[in-house]
């Protein structure tokens, strides 16, 4: 009954929306806007095609191979820096610096660097994604009780031990924050870095769409950007449940 519950409350919305825009489309002949049946029916047709092999798949490789290097760079990094007074208040305003520029800005100068090729579209989502994992773990890291670091040291807690028991765990809440603020942003400029001198990929093919009018299709590919937003959602809800569980409880004994 609750997982019911659960499945109605996520699909509720949804169709209302599907609902009101049949509605609303209803005897309209409008170019720009294609009607629910017309677009699931190109959908079907563009992407379940060999489209799905030549752009959807490459781009969703480069995806995650840019996200797990951001977020592994950023915890890292992170870490280092949040654990060692001195580093953090060295690298501090240049932290903010980067973090100030704009990713896509960077994309004609990596360009020239790397060239046109898939890492330099790696490079790009990296550049983008790892702030938020990078500056959360900063955070993180810095916040650890010192009643609790303390202590470790007492019961002589060093090294790998300490960041394994200690400093991980109690970064952990805002270092998931960070990585789920980088999904997002990793997704961003995965289309960005298609759309500049590229001959595949999703963001190519949209672009592609839009420059021939071919409306249904940019339309489809919009709504399947929509769809890997959502599984790299689950995706995240069901690594978060099982890395913050003790966390979660905590908070659940507190509110009860």
């Amino acid at each position: 009954m609750k997982t019911l519950k659960r499945v109605l409350y996520f699909v509720a919305l949804p169709i209302l929306l599907i609902l009101l825009w049949w509605v609303l489309t209803l005897g309209e002949v409008n170019f720009y806007t294609p009607k629910p049946g017309q677009l699931v029916e190109t959908f079907a047709e563009v992407w379940f095609s060999d489209r799905f092999f030549d752009d959807v798949l490459p781009s969703i490789t480069r995806l995650f191979v840019g996200l797990f290097a951001a977020i592994l760079l950023g915890i890292v990094l992170g870490v280092l820096i949040g654990s060692v007074r001195w580093l953090r208040r060295l690298f501090e305003p240049l932290l903010e610096f980067f973090r100030a520029i704009p990713p896509p800005v960077l994309v004609p100068l990596l360009l020239l660097l790397i060239g046109v090729n898939d890492t330099m579209k790696v490079v790009v989502i990296v550049s983008g994604a790892i702030w938020p994992v990078l500056l959360n773990t900063v955070e993180g890291v810095r916040a650890v009780d010192e009643v609790l670091g303390d202590a470790s040291r007492v019961y002589g807690l060093t090294g790998f031990a300490r960041l394994r028991y200690l400093v991980l765990p109690s970064a952990s809440p805002q270092i998931m924050a960070g990585v789920r603020q980088s999904l997002s942003i990793g997704l961003i400029l995965m289309v960005i870095s298609e759309m500049f001198a590229s001959s595949s990929g999703l963001g190519f093919t949209i672009i592609q769409f839009q420059r021939s009018f071919a409306i249904p299709e940019m339309w489809s590919g919009i709504v399947l950007l929509g769809l890997i937003g959502i599984a790299l959602s689950f995706i995240f809800q069901f690594v978060e449940r099982r890395v913050l569980h003790w966390y979660h409880g905590l908070k659940e004994l507190h509110t009860s």
